[in-house]
């Protein structure tokens, strides 16, 4: 987990914490949902809005992931065209995206318990895709 680009030797030891076994999330979306990083829907007239964060998450999940976006987007030149192009919607918003993405790959490796050698930027292409579509 530590060699995720953001999250570091300060976050790796609270995302354990606070997630414990991944196993119980099928998919990265149930953990973000857990987290509180996804917005929230209001429906009316077969029409779907999506508003601000949800804050029944775990707050210190969601703490972690936010703020480990800032380094991140410094190390990672993917993860920071993708802030910087976002950045115009607003940085809050930007920042929250940045941090469902780690959040992402921080799934994908806790799942798949294989060490990452030049997480995000250095995976293949065909990674990078599905990621990008997520």
């Amino acid at each position: 987990m530590k060699t995720i680009r953001g999250i570091g030797e300060f976050f790796a030891p609270l995302i354990d914490a606070e997630v414990d076994d991944i196993g119980r999330f099928r998919s990265a979306k149930k953990l973000a949902a857990y987290a509180g990083i996804v917005p929230s829907t209001y429906s009316t007239g077969g029409k779907t809005y999506h508003g601000r964060i949800i804050k029944q998450g775990n707050k210190w999940l969601r703490l972690a992931f936010i703020e480990a976006v800032t380094p991140a987007v410094a190390q990672d030149p993917m993860l920071k065209e993708q802030y910087e192009r976002l950045k115009t919607k607003g940085s809050n918003r930007a920042k929250v995206v940045v941090a469902c993405r780690l959040l992402t790959i921080a799934f994908g490796y806790c799942a798949t318990a294989v060490p990452l050698t030049g997480a995000p930027s250095a995976w293949s292409e065909s990674k990078q895709s599905r990621l990008s579509s997520i």
